[in-house]
């Protein structure tokens, strides 16, 4: 009841885009989950085209943000989420219809660039139409994209009883109606004017602002730390049990703890300080996360350790996405996002190599690896805190810190 007073009192836009995000997650999850079982498995492709497929769709998404972001900022957010997800249903219908390499690469290329339109231009889009209330409305947002990620793979796991082309068809349908419902529905923002500059002008800009590239990286942990919820903690979920069913026991923890803390924790957080002060907090947290497996083995330890990271990161994102748009001037705020996307995706590629490779040394370097991560960047984003080169964005009147 708490979440659902909540997102009634944010304006139509907000809750439009919060359900656009609990269907998008809901369909990416019912399809990407099983895409390399039926790449290799059922279609026969070798192990290099598999990871072709796979690696061309995350780079297609994450080299191309500041593309979205940028979209987002000259021609609204609006058409670019509607764009993305049209582009991301007809990816899926692709992945559902395609059995040789080449359709499978362009449903691949147009799955990635859906993301990169849609994902910084509806950041964009919610952090204008919540006002002074980006936190709340960023910690609603990670509430309902945590419960599609837990909703999809239980869709897809029993559409995949039919085929994979059932489950692929059905994500694409997932999109189409997003498609619509935001066409028909979603409003379209206030207008800005017209950008005086080119967008190569505005990509030296951003990439030019010390403060948010010190920012940006300084946030490397929480990108490699977050990405270890789809590698090491999974691994070690399966390691503990001999249990292939175990892996789920790590994404129904993260979805309850975002269920039940994430809006407690940010509403109450944002009414004791800025949002700089709580970001290390919550990085220092979620490293700490890595260390319990280490003290505590078998799955409780595990369990553990994915509660700590959630923790971590329901204390650190809603504030880090609220405090994106305070470096950017007016008219940028995309770009913005979707620079400081395409460091997160590079960021979490390098770490999951970093961390596979550690996985194949010793059983202990992997959660070392991860947790000094975290802490440098709680380290850094500290220091970046008590030097004043972070910006403070408008707090929320105490009526509205719900």
């Amino acid at each position: 009841m708490r979440i659902l007073r909540a997102v009634r009192s944010f304006p139509l836009p907000v809750r439009l885009l919060l359900v656009n995000q609990f269907g998008v997650n809901t369909g990416f999850y019912l399809l990407i989950p099983y895409l390399a079982g039926h790449l290799g498995h059922d279609l026969g492709l070798s192990a290099l085209a598999v990871g072709t497929v796979l690696g061309l769709r995350n780079l297609s998404q994450q080299g191309l943000f500041i593309l979205g972001g940028s979209a987002a900022d000259r021609l609204g957010p609006r058409r670019v989420i509607i764009a993305g997800c049209a582009l991301r249903s007809v990816g899926f219908g692709l992945f559902a219809l395609g059995d040789t390499l080449g359709p499978l690469l362009a449903a691949s290329v147009l799955s990635g660039l859906a993301g990169a339109l849609f994902n910084p231009a509806v950041r964009s889009y919610v952090a204008h139409a919540a006002a002074d209330r980006k936190a709340e409305a960023f910690a609603l947002f990670s509430v309902f994209a945590a419960t599609g990620a837990l909703a999809g793979p239980l869709i897809g796991t029993v559409l995949l009883l039919v085929d994979f082309r059932a489950a692929a068809l059905t994500a694409a349908g997932v999109f189409a109606v997003l498609t619509v419902a935001q066409a028909c529905a979603l409003p379209e923002p206030a207008a800005r004017p017209a950008p005086p500059r080119g967008v190569l002008a505005d990509w030296r800009e951003a990439a030019a602002d010390r403060r948010f590239l010190a920012f940006s990286l300084g946030m490397v942990g929480l990108f490699g730390m977050e990405s270890q919820l789809y590698l090491l903690l999974p691994d070690a979920a399966r390691r503990a049990t001999g249990w292939e069913g175990a892996v789920s026991l790590v994404f129904l923890t993260g979805t309850l703890a975002n269920l039940t803390l994430q809006l407690r924790i940010t509403t109450r957080l944002q009414r004791h300080g800025p949002p700089s002060r709580w970001i290390p907090l919550g990085l220092a947290v979620a490293a700490t996360g890595f260390l319990l497996p280490l003290a505590a083995p078998g799955l409780p330890g595990v369990l553990g350790g994915v509660l700590l990271l959630h923790l971590g990161l329901m204390t650190a994102q809603p504030f880090v996405l609220a405090l994106i748009p305070a470096f950017a001037r007016d008219g940028l705020t995309g770009t913005y996002y979707g620079l400081y996307y395409v460091v997160s995706g590079f960021a979490a590629a390098l770490g999951n190599t970093l961390v596979g490779r550690a996985m194949d040394s010793t059983a202990t370097a992997p959660w070392l690896l991860c947790a000094a991560l975290g802490l440098g960047s709680a380290t850094a984003l500290a220091r970046l805190h008590r030097t004043g080169r972070l910006p403070a964005p408008a707090r929320p009147l105490p009526s509205e810190a719900r």
